[in-house]
C-alpha cells in the first residue's frame, strides 16, 4: 500500500507528550471514503512513559474494512517516523495508564 500521507495531512502535533496526526481519506478507492478522515495519536501515560500508538477514524467500524485497517498500521508507522521512534517499540504498550 502506497500512501503519500504527507499530502493527506491536515493536522500534526508532536510533542515529547505524545501527540497525533489527522489524514483526510478523500480520493481513495474510488472516492469510497470521500469527506471521512483517520487519526493516529500518542497518549503520555505520565512519569515520562509514552503509551502505545493508537488510530481511530470517523467511519465507525473501519477496522471491519480490511483497506482502512491496513492503511490504519501504515498511519500508526507514519506517526512513528515523524516522532523519531520504533514502531516495534510502542506496537503493543497500552494506550491508558488505567
Amino acid at each position: 500500500m502506497k500512501v503519500n500521507f504527507e499530502k493527506r495531512t491536515l493536522r500534526t502535533q508532536l510533542t515529547t507528550r505524545g501527540g497525533g496526526i489527522e489524514i483526510r481519506l478523500d480520493n481513495l478507492k474510488n472516492g469510497k471514503y470521500n469527506g471521512q478522515k483517520m487519526t493516529a495519536y500518542q497518549n503520555y501515560l505520565g512519569g515520562g512513559m509514552l503509551g502505545g500508538i493508537g488510530s481511530d477514524c470517523t467511519i465507525i467500524d473501519f477496522r471491519e474494512d480490511n483497506y482502512l485497517l491496513k492503511l490504519s498500521i501504515e498511519l500508526k508507522k507514519y506517526f512513528c517516523e515523524l516522532m523519531y521512534t520504533d514502531f516495534e517499540d510502542f506496537e503493543n504498550m497500552p494506550l491508558q495508564a488505567y
